[in-house]
């Protein structure tokens, strides 16, 4: 979390203002969760990749997060 402490606010008071900056790894890790539970509940690839290409990523990127998902979800159906 970052704080900038002089932020100016339109009535002229300065206030704190809290900035949440959410990691790189944990978004990959966040947006992996939310597609592994889509696959897992509709598993066809083709939705899967709209999906997440749906959160603003790559063609290469989405196509990571698929062989990801279905390499996790075969973890899950072994066990």
């Amino acid at each position: 979390m970052i704080l900038c402490w002089l932020f100016h606010y339109p009535l002229t008071f300065l206030i704190q203002k809290i900035i949440k900056i959410m990691k790189s790894d944990e978004k990959r890790s966040h947006r992996l969760n939310y597609l592994l539970k889509c696959y897992l509940t509709d598993p066809q690839e083709k939705s899967l990749y709209l999906r997440a290409k749906q959160m603003g990523v790559s063609d290469s990127t989405a196509k990571d997060y698929i062989r990801t998902v279905i390499i996790q979800a075969k973890k899950i159906h072994t066990r």
